[in-house]
């Protein structure tokens, strides 16, 4: 068989079989493929490098463990107490898979990336997003004008009107839990995955104030007819958001019941969203006579309707940017949630010390409100200091767009900085799980220390674990005040112990438990907690 091959950037024509073509080829591909790792190999570089199988954040290094040798999805979380050892920026270059890139710990790096094309030399890639593009343009995934057009529409979505609700759903989300549990005939209660508690708070608590639906913490009912209701679609859409994102259509409708479920519940999503859409414009229209909600949606689509600005979105952005608030709420928020009470099963004193705060604020019987939370600081404090140890968002990845220059600090305990030149192309993650571990920022980083945000102003750019500057999450406070209202409630009710096998301490019960879990977001594997009642003088 005659077969034309391109060698070397020339094509050649040789009389080969084609189980022959192929060896050839993957020859080719292994001689060049050495060719590129020694030239990266002999090069110089500022920064020290790290040699690995394959590029953690492509395939096929995201589906892997990670081991001595290779990198999986969460190599930084298992290699955070060496990887940065000889600097804290590292070349990472795989040997078999995968484009080299560099990976830092140092926010001041962060800072001058992060901000995006329309500010810096470094642009989000839309590779970097895809997980979060599938509904539509939105917020996260956008970068440059694109950004900021759609950052004039969602911000006023933002606003104190929506954090005063968040805290009302809050505390009757916390009474109704304890009532559908069963926890108010109990003084001792197991809850063997709090995730199932949080997850459920969080989930709630958005689809109530980011969408106005009305629900309560039992399951809502099926449907008597063929429709399926659009909080179970919501909630089917948010279990299988990898599966819909990694799955091609025709997969999808191959005869599966757990494939057909999850289409059918993306198909119905899209469809409530557009009259969702269309309902709320209607009701906008009509201005307070038409009974407007103030949730986040419809303040989303309001905002929009400002037909002299010329920063509107249509509506399938406005699907991408509401689907993609509530994903990135509803998981950073429960996961941050379950992680902060596993710390507190481990520090007793801790616990002890915010409960005392909580009963000075609030006493021991009425419902906290909305202006005790920046008094409860040290509520959040624990909260802040489980998303330091364990940040949801556990990479940014920003790519230069020019030759362009990195200002780059020295080393902890020497002065100045140098300037780093930057070929276009480069692509820099900014580890989050790095940067929250590095003691330039945090005296002993490796232990759980909430009085570091003790007294700090709940919006302080110190505090980087939401990321930084105009880039910074929008939904910093919506997660924070529904954080800090439910664990004031649940603190003040219920102490927080561990579930101990055999033998077992609380330390030991702590390495077990506060472990990272990463998908598309950093979460921690299943707690089990129990729960008992405080008792009141």
């Amino acid at each position: 068989m005659l077969s034309t091959i391109s060698l070397f950037g020339r094509d050649i024509q040789v009389n080969i079989s084609p189980v022959s073509a192929l060896v050839l080829l993957g020859g080719v591909w292994i001689i060049r493929r050495i060719l590129s790792v020694l030239r990266i190999w002999l090069a110089p570089s500022i920064f020290p490098r790290e040699y690995t199988a394959f590029q953690p954040l492509q395939l096929p290094g995201v589906l892997l463990p990670t081991t001595s040798w290779t990198t999986g999805l969460d190599w930084q979380w298992v290699r955070r107490a060496k990887l940065y050892n000889r600097g804290e920026t590292v070349a990472l270059t795989p040997i078999f898979a995968g484009s080299p890139n560099l990976w830092t710990s140092n926010m001041d790096i962060g800072r001058q990336v992060i901000p995006g094309s329309h500010k810096s030399s470094f642009w989000k890639p839309q590779w970097a997003s895809q997980a979060l593009l599938i509904w539509g343009m939105n917020l996260i995934g956008a970068d440059g004008n694109t950004w900021r057009r759609h950052r004039r529409v969602v911000g006023p979505s933002f606003s104190s009107e929506l954090y005063k609700l968040v805290w009302t759903k809050t505390v009757q989300t916390y009474h109704d839990m304890v009532q559908s549990e069963g926890w108010t005939s109990k003084d001792t209660t197991m809850v063997p995955v709090i995730q199932d508690i949080t997850m459920k708070m969080a989930f709630l608590i958005i689809t109530s104030c980011g969408f106005g639906f009305e629900s309560t913490w039992a399951d809502p009912p099926k449907s008597k007819g063929d429709q399926m209701p659009a909080q179970e679609a919501l909630r089917i859409v948010t279990d299988a958001h990898m599966l819909l994102v990694s799955c091609p259509d025709w997969i999808l409708r191959l005869p599966i019941a757990k494939l057909r479920t999850a289409r059918m519940a993306r198909d119905r999503l899209i469809s409530f969203m557009r009259e969702q859409i269309a309902e709320r414009k209607a009701q906008v229209a009509m201005g307070n006579a038409g009974g407007m909600r103030s949730d986040a949606f419809t303040m989303l689509v309001k905002a929009n309707q400002d037909e002299s600005s010329k920063y509107q979105l249509d509506d399938e952005e406005l699907i991408g940017n509401i689907f993609v608030l509530l994903l990135a709420g509803h998981e950073t928020t429960s996961h941050t949630l379950a992680a902060t009470l596993g710390f507190m099963a481990i520090h007793e004193e801790v616990q002890e010390e915010v409960v005392e705060q909580i009963m000075s604020v609030v006493g021991p019987d009425r419902d906290p409100e909305f202006e005790d939370y920046t008094k409860l600081d040290k509520v959040l404090a624990i909260f802040y200091e489980a998303a330091r140890m364990l940040p949801a968002g556990y990479v940014l990845i920003r790519e230069a767009t020019d030759d362009t220059v990195l200002t780059v600090p020295n080393p902890v305990g020497e002065e100045g900085s140098q300037n780093i030149p930057i070929v276009k192309g480069t692509q820099i993650i900014v580890d989050m799980v790095g940067v929250q571990w590095n003691p330039r920022y945090f005296e002993h980083p490796h232990v759980y220390n909430p009085s570091r945000w003790y007294g700090l102003p709940a919006d302080s750019e110190k505090f980087t674990a939401f990321s930084v500057g105009p880039r910074a999450c929008i939904g910093r406070k919506f997660a924070t005040v529904e954080a800090t209202c439910f664990l004031a409630l649940l603190l003040r009710d219920w102490k927080v112990l561990p579930v101990l096998r055999d033998g077992e301490n609380k330390e030991e019960w702590g390495a077990r438990m506060l472990q990272a879990n990463i998908g598309l977001t950093l979460g921690v594997h299943n707690i089990p907690l129990r729960f008992e009642r405080r008792k009141r003088a």
